[in-house]
């Protein structure tokens, strides 16, 4: 019969993380999402258009990804939006807006 270890025990057992790879998960997401090839820099292109085209393309050439391609190419634009938060640039921001609504276009979904 094996023990049964209580919350604390269990948070005492854990290994803890190194600083780096607490901060960096998100950015792991972005670069080797199982989802979707992206494009390198396509949330630093310099239009909308060009962003929701790239991600558009992506969703719609992957086969690893669970759900449909609008779904797939939205979510991950979300991601990286929430992910920035604070640190992504006013200007960025309304750019990686902008490209959700192009996306929508680019889908046919408006």
């Amino acid at each position: 019969m094996t023990e049964r270890r209580t919350s604390r025990a269990r948070k005492q057992a854990r290994k803890p993380m190194e600083k780096a790879s607490q901060r960096s998960w998100s950015q792991r997401v972005t670069r080797d999402s199982n989802a979707l090839e992206l494009e390198r820099g396509v949330f630093t292109l310099t239009s909308a258009r060009k962003i929701a085209v790239s991600l558009k393309r992506s969703a719609e050439q992957s086969s690893r990804r669970k759900a449909g391609a609008y779904r797939s190419a939205l979510s991950m634009l979300t991601f990286y939006i929430n992910r920035a938060g604070k640190n992504l640039p006013k200007a960025q921001r309304e750019r990686l807006e902008h490209a959700k609504l192009e996306l929508k276009r680019q889908f046919g979904r408006e």
